[in-house]
């Protein structure tokens, strides 16, 4: 990669005439910074695995202004209907049959007979002027810390991407939930920041996911700094940089008072910043206090664990 120049746009119309002209363009949703393409530009999407470094048997989320729009690519059931009503827009992504007749190019799915499409907050004005579906992964290298902030995006991809929309640091901080539709019993397959209380208020209790890859964020090993990250850690060593939650200081405070709110809004912001104090010296690597495994407590552990899992897993 290399010879582009990045550059900060000023507003959707901007972002979208690049979209439609087949550029990448990163731009914030409520839940993380997405790295957009025109999901129905075969090249487009290429560009996306190719800026990111991303396999391509991994699937990206399709992004939608509205509800009408997300069913002219996948079928929807009475139990999509449901959550649409309830939570979109909103932080959920769901993963239906495909249309025979989608639009969307076949590398966004990973060559699945299924799509992960969702419609997110703040974007929709962007979405109705492209025209068209946007496909849109986290907007870093594949693997990396998702973004919550436009300098995030810039770090991780400048002169690999042609711009960044800087819509303001994300309200959600982690990614969509995704739940797959697809089989006679919904399948969480990724928490994230609608809750499975929530989901199962709706739908009833939800199936656990297999092996197979049938949405972003299934990797056993993603999100991840660079540095060591040791988990539920009550004593940390003198030489490990703090992720804090609670009471107890740190280098890097996620809520103070407990809130699992503000830590989800927090964490990836919070893992950039030790990890560039463990690459400065002086600190061997990171330590995350415990999480409570409960309400957006489960997102948010879940990528702890994947943050600290053996790379190549």
């Amino acid at each position: 990669m290399g010879g582009l120049i990045t550059r900060i746009v000023a507003d959707g119309a901007e972002a979208a005439a690049l979209l439609r002209a087949g550029a990448l363009v990163a731009f914030g949703t409520e839940t993380v910074y997405g790295l957009g393409a025109d999901a129905t530009n075969d090249a487009a999407v290429a560009g996306i695995f190719a800026a990111k470094g991303r396999p391509h048997f991994n699937p990206l989320i399709c992004h939608y202004p509205d509800e009408a729009a997300a069913w002219g690519d996948v079928v929807p059931n009475d139990a999509a209907r449901s959550l649409a009503a309830r939570f979109w827009p909103g932080p959920l992504t769901m993963v239906l049959p495909r249309r025979a007749d989608s639009r969307v190019a076949l590398l966004a799915s990973a060559g699945l007979d299924s799509l992960a499409v969702r419609v997110p907050v703040g974007v929709g004005g962007l979405l109705r002027a492209v025209g068209r579906p946007v496909a849109a992964p986290s907007a870093n290298r594949s693997g990396h810390i998702s973004p919550t902030r436009a300098e995030d995006v810039i770090a991780e991809l400048d002169g690999r991407i042609a711009a960044v929309w800087d819509t303001g640091p994300c309200a959600v901080g982690v990614e969509s939930t995704v739940v797959d539709l697809c089989g006679p019993v919904p399948t969480l397959l990724r928490p994230g920041g609608v809750t499975r209380d929530a989901l199962e208020a709706v739908l009833g209790p939800l199936a656990e996911p297999g092996t197979a890859i049938r949405a972003p964020g299934m990797l056993a090993s993603h999100y991840a700094p660079d540095a060591p990250l040791r988990l539920n850690v009550t004593i940390p060593r003198a030489d490990e940089a703090v992720l804090a939650f609670g009471p107890t200081a740190g280098q890097f405070q996620l809520s103070a008072s407990g809130d699992l709110t503000e830590a989800a809004a927090n964490l990836f912001t919070g893992l950039r910043v030790l990890d560039a104090l463990v690459r400065a010296g002086g600190w061997s690597g990171i330590a995350a206090m415990p999480i409570p495994e409960s309400g957006l407590g489960v997102a948010i552990n879940d990528r702890l664990r994947r943050a600290a899992a053996p790379r190549g897993s």
